[in-house]
């Protein structure tokens, strides 16, 4: 006899949405980077930019709609995996900030406005400073990023043992 599952409380939609929009910026934003590193063609740089302060306006209303929707109860799971996947989270929240903040920093103390799609740019606002751009450059690329990376597999990698391994349809509350 097939077991029935249970019904699968969703996410709403606005938090679903915002999670994959989020998921296609990060992804627009690497692949921008990778297209500058192997050709160096200025656009890329700057949409990259403006992709990324996009991505830290992006989390920054995450969290809003996060603080203001309600989540759907907890798939039940023991109590150290329900602390993983709270740190991943709240990992990944503070890394999404910081890291658009990180290479805002680089660009601005290297003496570069940050143009944002041609609309508006960031002026810079202080006096340029080659160690600090190299500081923030480092914590940009050598120290956030990776620990994205880090963050975003163990995210992933959660919600595919649940998915196949658990077989508890975690996936479909975000979907």
């Amino acid at each position: 006899m097939n077991k029935v599952q249970p019904r699968i409380q969703k996410w709403p939609a606005t938090s679903r949405l915002l999670h994959w929009l989020s998921a296609l910026l990060l992804l627009v934003t690497w692949c921008l980077i990778l297209l500058y590193g192997n050709n160096e063609n200025p656009l890329y740089i700057s949409l990259h930019k403006a992709f990324g302060i996009s991505i830290l306006f992006w989390t920054i209303i995450r969290l809003m709609n996060r603080f203001l929707t309600n989540a759907p109860p907890a798939v039940p799971m023991p109590r150290w995996q329900s602390i993983i996947a709270r740190l991943t989270h709240f990992a990944l929240y503070a890394l999404l900030i910081a890291m658009p903040i990180a290479g805002l920093l680089m660009s601005v103390y290297g003496g570069r406005p940050v143009d944002i799609f041609g609309l508006f740019e960031i002026p810079v606002l202080v006096t340029p400073d080659r160690s600090a751009a190299r500081f923030y450059n480092d914590l940009h690329t050598n120290i956030i990023w990776p620990m994205i990376i880090i963050f975003t597999i163990a995210h992933v990698g959660g919600a595919l043992y649940h998915q196949f391994i658990k077989k508890d349809n975690l996936i479909k509350r975000m979907s």
